[in-house]
This record gives structure tokens, C-alpha cells and sequence, in this order.
């Protein structure tokens, strides 16, 4: 049995492997190879790191953890998942099947974006989800920004205050804005088309987003923040509780509503705040956080402690 099973390979999975593996935890990690960030090739904000292929970083990451005779990565997909404190067992996709004493979920979000030709095949290149993570180099671009929320047209909003005076909004639809939005668009020279889009077409730097009423519009780039589920359903499956966003629930240890599984990455956050942040270097964080109460949890059990 291991001490902890760590679920996915992302920036969190590998930071909390690398925790626990300097604690000489015996620590199995298992990694799907199909990170969210795969289509981009730079991340940014992320010390000494800003600009850094995410991929580079994930094997940085696995190379550093083989310095830990008692941190196995293993790839593979993880299909099932049952127990309780001190005796957890997952199931693996060849058939097999593995025990921990704690699991820490890091399976992350997939991105799913609008069915609109084309969208999808440029998103993460052409086609960016965040102003604090490509924001600076779309700056002086002309910029749609999709949207079919009320809150999403804030995106509009601070992308023309922060990047661009020439921004698109493109509600893909009718869509009814609250009149403070509307005013605050309109004093910010954001004009909105909300006819269908029908397809995206072009290279990076020269898109070209066609309507169904026949208009068309050339950008350098479009903002979307396309709707997200979980990449695995283990958490639900273990029966932690799943907020109403699809995220799972951790409190400010990382820690899940079922005793022994911690939750890192954008696959969960705290019930208070809005939207789980997809930053590399938080989600890095919320590793380094579930691995440092995961083993002072083994640390006072191995005691006979209660927990803290």
C-alpha cells in the first residue's frame, strides 16, 4: 500500500509528488499525458519561468521527481475510485488496481469550446481564454471577445482597458446585457454583433470570423472563455462534494469533504471564490499546499493522533 496516490501528471500532481517524496512518503503518481494547457507553447507568470514551453516544464518536472527512490510516475488512466481513510484502492485502465492511504486528486478541467467551426482547432493559439495569460502579447491586436453570459462581456471590457482600443464583442446570439454593462461597453467604443457565428477561419494574426447573415469580421486574435467540465469524475465517484460549477469542494488545505482525499489545480476550489484560477503557478501552489497537510495527516495518524 502506498502512502498517497497522486492523480494527475499537471503542475500540480508533480509538486505535490515532489513534497511528499522529500518527506519520503512512498508516493504513486499516475499521469494521463493529456494536460490542458497542451495547445499552448508559452506559459507566463511563473517566476523565472515566464515564457516557458508548459511542456518543457512538465518533464523538468518528472526528471526532478526520479531523484525520490520512493516517487513512482507511472502513465495511465485512472477509471474508478473507492474506499475510505487509510484504505483507498484505484482502478487502472489495463485492468489492475492500486491501494494508498490518501489520494490527491490533480486531474484538472477540460476546456470545451463553443461548437462554432474552427474555434476549437485554434483555441489556446489564436484563440486565448485569459487576459493575465496572454493578455500582454495581444496587446495593439484587434480582438473579438465571445460571449453569451452577461459576465463574459466583462471580458470585453477589460481586455479594451488593459490591451487593445479595438475590440469586438460577439455574442454568438441575442443576448440582454444589464444596462450598466451596456453603458460602460458603449463608453468604451465596444461595439456588439450578436448575429450566429457560423465559422472562424485563418492563421494566427489574420482570422476571420464569418456570421450567418453574411457579414464577416477580420481579428488578430479572440478572447473566449469556453465552459469546462472535469477532466475525470473520480472526486464524485469517492463522493466529495462537487459545487454547483462542477468544481470539487476543498477547504484552505486542500482538503476534500471525504476524509484522507485532497483536491489541487483547477480542478477544485475554495466555495467563496468565483472561478478556479487556471494560472501554472497556482495550480503549483495548491500542490505544494494538499502535500503539506497530506503528511502531517500521516505524520499524527502514524502517532495516534486525531487529526488536526
Amino acid at each position: 500500500m502506498y502512502d498517497v496516490i497522486v492523480i494527475g501528471g499537471g503542475p500540480a500532481g508533480l509538486s505535490a509528488a515532489l513534497v511528499l517524496g522529500r518527506q519520503r512518503r512512498d508516493v504513486l503518481l499516475i499521469d494521463g499525458g493529456a494536460p490542458r494547457n497542451a495547445p499552448a507553447s508559452e506559459m507566463h507568470m511563473y517566476l523565472s519561468r515566464d515564457g516557458f514551453d508548459p511542456a518543457r516544464l512538465l518533464a523538468l518536472g518528472r526528471d526532478e521527481l526520479s531523484a525520490y527512490p520512493s516517487v513512482e510516475v507511472r502513465p495511465g488512466t485512472v477509471t474508478g475510485a473507492h474506499g475510505t481513510l487509510d484504505d483507498f484502492t484505484i482502478d487502472l485502465d489495463g485492468g489492475t488496481s492500486e491501494r494508498a492511504r490518501r489520494i490527491v486528486l490533480a486531474t484538472g478541467q477540460v476546456d470545451e469550446p463553443y461548437p462554432i467551426e474552427g474555434l476549437a482547432e485554434r483555441f489556446g493559439r489564436s484563440v486565448f481564454h485569459c487576459p493575465f495569460c496572454h493578455g500582454w502579447e495581444t496587446r495593439g491586436m484587434t480582438l473579438a471577445v465571445l460571449a453569451r453570459e452577461p459576465r463574459e462581456a466583462m471580458l470585453a471590457l477589460y481586455v479594451a482597458d488593459r490591451f487593445s482600443d479595438d475590440v469586438v464583442l460577439c455574442t454568438n446570439g441575442p443576448l440582454e446585457l444589464p444596462a450598466e454593462i451596456a453603458a460602460r461597453l458603449d463608453d468604451r467604443g465596444v461595439p456588439a454583433i450578436d448575429a450566429p457565428i457560423t465559422r472562424v477561419t485563418g492563421d494566427p494574426g489574420a482570422l476571420e470570423l464569418h456570421f450567418a447573415d453574411g457579414r464577416t469580421l477580420a481579428r488578430d486574435g479572440i478572447y473566449h472563455r469556453a465552459p469546462t467540465r472535469q477532466h475525470a469524475h473520480l472526486a464524485a465517484k469517492l463522493g466529495c462534494e462537487i459545487l454547483d460549477d462542477g468544481t470539487v469542494r476543498v477547504d484552505e488545505r486542500q482538503q476534500t469533504t471525504v476524509p484522507g482525499v485532497a483536491a489541487a489545480g483547477d480542478t477544485a476550489k475554495l466555495p467563496a471564490v468565483p472561478d478556479a484560477v487556471t494560472l501554472v503557478s497556482l495550480g503549483a501552489a495548491d500542490g505544494v499546499r494538499a502535500a503539506v497537510y497530506v503528511d502531517g495527516d500521516l505524520f499524527r495518524s502514524g502517532l495516534g493522533l486525531t487529526p488536526a
